[in-house]
């Protein structure tokens, strides 16, 4: 299996307090979907959410994407329904997302 042929992992983070408002059912039953729906045929294999045991100031929620390849990262988060993803962020939450690859190590 060649590099591009790896799957890859990218974190979509969320940071606040507990005070901020953060939806976690509709970020599991709407938002995950639409995302799904959105990137699956660009190669988005699959979406978990998590969030933290104790609410404190930090990571109110992390959702870890699974892409075929790096190639499916770039059609993604480069594709017209980006903004679709982006447009739903305010049904869940007025935190601002931040994203990071995780490499193998």
């Amino acid at each position: 299996m060649k590099a591009s042929d790896t799957p890859v992992v990218v974190y979509v983070t969320y940071h606040g307090t507990p005070d901020d408002r953060f939806d976690r059912d509709y970020y599991i039953s709407g938002h995950l979907p639409l995302v799904m729906d959105a990137w699956g045929k660009y190669g988005l294999l699959s979406l978990q959410a998590f969030f933290p045991a104790v609410d404190r100031v930090g990571t109110v929620a992390i959702c870890e994407c699974v892409f075929r390849d790096e190639d499916a990262v770039e059609t993604a988060f480069g594709s017209p329904e980006l903004a679709g993803v982006m447009d739903d962020l305010p049904r869940f939450t007025q935190l601002a997302p931040s994203r990071v690859r995780a490499v193998p190590v």
